[in-house]
């Protein structure tokens, strides 16, 4: 089959492949006729990778791909590929490991030029069109691979052969299994702990980015260990985060990364898998120490995503960009005199309880950020602020918004509906948990004839089959859901998804995974997914489904699996745990599952909400009416609980305390203490 000269990107799910359909350039889509196309004509590809709400895409995209100039010699030299990493991590993942072991620095947009055969020989990131910060236009780039590639094809390839050996050998390679414990948690928290910046909290240095499969290490190593500087180290960097200019304090949610180390200058752009891990960690560091600025910003951040973020049909967008009329962070900044406009006599109460800051390197309005004094007079008077702050949202709203990426992510959307359960149940919000059910029911009503899920859903559109990491994120969810619920249909659902990883990404052994399915026809290298990235990886993910599942419905094979596959992932990651945290996360969770079985009135319930509003991310809830008779759960050892009063059974592993009679009793047996 013959492509046509043209840029072929019009009709792709992806809002981000769109952006860039009236492109000069001969855009293809990643597809098996794209990779074809470059082996019959024996041209190298010029592989593209990005995503919608990426500023240094966009620039990339204006100077160079809209360029008639630029977009000229690209179609002559190579087989042009745009790829969204949002929708094909796998492939991003592929050509970022080969990109870092070209020693290069990573990030997007992600150029890279690939043999006919997609096996990559150089790349860089960003490249201007014109000389400049140190690098080179984009045309001598063009021109210099085209020149090398004619002249050294052989040696070219023959580096490009050895440069993926190796990119496969660390992302799909198989290593003996290790054993789990304890200590591998405790190892990994203690290395994170030293990395820390104990001033301005996450990691040391700049750009300062979230993290939160770091901040979960440190969290459980305080639920295992009792180590209160791991948890500390948490409550703090969330506190700066959510006080800083990261943070939306008009419209609520988290901007992906800030690019100094005070958390001041955000990188303006939204992601949903921020946010919704957000909602979890704010959640456990809510319970613990009962900060009231845990709870406001988890509901400015579920009213933002409610408000924002919510397609047609209840599923959540992936992304708001970071760009508006052209200028990143417009829509979100202000000046002393738009303040002072919109809010009159009342401008005092926000400089009390904010500041407008400009920093030396910032050439936009300023950024609006908290002290910790301010934090504590807006907290104190938050009903006046409230209504500052919204008539500031008022306002705003009448400025040109930033592009929102409407595609609907399987997994990411199974982050938010997890996050959104679990802080319905803490707050005893309702609403939000409806939430919850309206985005789980969106993506399962868009699986196929055959229950297989897309990974990414825009309108009419879908892209299948989904990943590893989908099926995962939505198993998990879907225990959330349970949780609050108590529908027991959650778990059959969730077990449907362990049956699509077993059927369709296992290995041959059965003692793993891969991140995509075993029909998938276009890619070069079949990886695990191993490694995190902004969330834990997709190996992680499956196996904290797995004992989650198992725990909730009293399967002990499936506990030995899940024992299994952690065993087998621990071999793996042993040899690059920071990269693999997630992982080592799940695997505390196997060692220590806690399942909590609670006999209550639901009509007038005394256990149920102590259990709410003590999050542990190693235990699963089982509610129980007095008086049921049918479908018990067990206990480890098989037993049912009696029914006959409420009561609540506390079991670690294989070990029950005795019955537990009193909600007090309850609150104090589920509380972390220091040991």
């Amino acid at each position: 089959m013959n492509l046509p000269a043209e840029n072929l990107l019009s009709n792709e799910t992806s809002p981000y492949l769109r952006q860039h359909s009236g492109n000069p350039v001969h855009w293809r889509a990643w597809s098996p006729q794209s990779l074809d196309e470059a082996k019959r004509l024996q041209r190298p590809i010029l592989l593209s990778v990005g995503y919608a709400a990426c500023h240094w895409c966009h620039v990339m995209a204006h100077e160079s791909f809209e360029s008639e100039d630029v977009a000229a010699v690209m179609n002559r030299l190579f087989v042009n590929i745009k790829v969204d990493r949002e929708e094909r991590p796998d492939i991003d993942q592929i050509y970022m490991a080969a990109l870092t072991a070209m020693g290069e620095q990573g990030g997007w947009p992600l150029t890279i030029f690939l043999t006919p055969d997609a096996k990559p020989f150089w790349g860089g990131t960003y490249f201007p069109k014109e000389p400049r910060y140190g690098r080179p236009g984009f045309i001598q780039v063009l021109e210099a691979v085209d020149k090398a590639w004619r002249e050294k094809q052989q040696s070219l390839a023959e580096s490009a052969d050895k440069l993926t050996d190796h990119v496969e050998a660390r992302l799909a390679a198989k290593h003996a299994s290790s054993s789990i414990d304890g200590v591998l948690l405790t190892t990994l928290a203690n290395g994170i702990f030293g990395m820390i910046d104990h001033q301005a909290g996450g990691l040391r240095g700049a750009p300062k980015f979230p993290n939160a499969p770091f901040m979960q290490t440190l969290w459980l190593s305080w639920l295992q260990n009792g180590n209160e500087m791991h948890r500390d180290a948490v409550v703090s960097s969330l506190e700066h985060m959510l006080r800083g200019g990261i943070y939306d304090h008009v419209g609520g949610g988290l901007a992906r990364y800030s690019t100094d180390a005070e958390w001041l200058v955000p990188h303006f752009e939204k992601m949903l898998y921020d946010n919704a891990q957000l909602l979890r960690m704010a959640n456990w560091a809510f319970a613990e120490t009962q900060n009231e600025l845990f709870r406001i910003r988890i509901e400015e951040t579920v009213a933002w995503l409610l408000r924002e973020m919510t397609v047609e049909g209840g599923g959540f967008a992936s992304s708001l960009d970071a760009d508006s009329e052209g200028e990143e962070g417009l829509f979100y900044t202000w000046d002393k005199t738009e303040i002072e406009s919109v809010l009159g006599n009342d401008s005092s109460l926000f400089f009390n309880s904010f500041t407008l800051s400009s920093p030396s390197n910032w050439e936009g309005k300023p950024i609006v950020c908290q002290t910790p004094a301010q934090s504590h007079n807006a907290l104190a008077r938050r009903a006046e602020v409230d209504a500052i702050k919204l008539r500031l949202l008022t306002a705003r709203e009448r400025r040109i918004r930033p592009g929102r990426d409407d595609k609907v992510l399987a997994d990411w959307n199974g982050f938010a509906i997890a996050g959104l359960a679990e802080v319905g149940r803490a707050l005893l919000r309702a609403e939000w948990i409806e939430a919850a059910v309206r985005a789980f029911r969106f993506i399962i009503e868009h699986a196929d004839a055959d229950g297989r899920l897309p990974h990414s859903i825009l309108g009419e559109r879908k892209l299948y089959p989904a990943l590893s990491s989908d099926y995962a994120a939505m198993a998990n969810a879907a225990v959330s859901l349970f949780e609050a619920t108590g529908e027991v249909a959650y778990i059959e659902r969730a077990r449907s998804f362990l049956d699509q990883l077993d059927r369709w990404y296992a290995d041959s052994a059965g003692n793993g995974y891969y991140l995509t399915a075993s029909d998938s026809t276009d890619v070069p290298i079949r990886i695990r997914g191993d490694i995190d990235e902004a969330i834990p990886s997709a190996t992680g993910q499956i196996i904290e489904a797995m004992i989650r599942v198992a725990d909730a419905s009293g399967d002990v094979q499936l506990q030995e699996k899940a024992w299994r596959v952690a065993e087998h992932a621990t071999g793996r990651a042993s040899r690059q745990q920071y990269g693999q945290a997630g992982i080592v996360n799940a695997c505390a969770l196997v060692i220590n599952p806690i399942k909590l079985v609670i006999v209550d009135d639901l009509a007038d319930p005394k256990f149920i909400p102590v259990a709410n509003r003590c999050p542990d991310p190693r235990r699963v809830d089982l509610l129980v009416p007095i008086g049921a008779e049918a479908n018990l759960p067990s206990l480890p050892g098989g037993a049912y609980p009696p029914t006959t009063k409420a009561g609540a059974f506390l079991c670690t592993g294989p070990v029950c305390l005795p019955i537990i009679t009193g909600p007090d009793e309850l609150e104090q047996a589920l509380r972390p203490r220091v040991r």
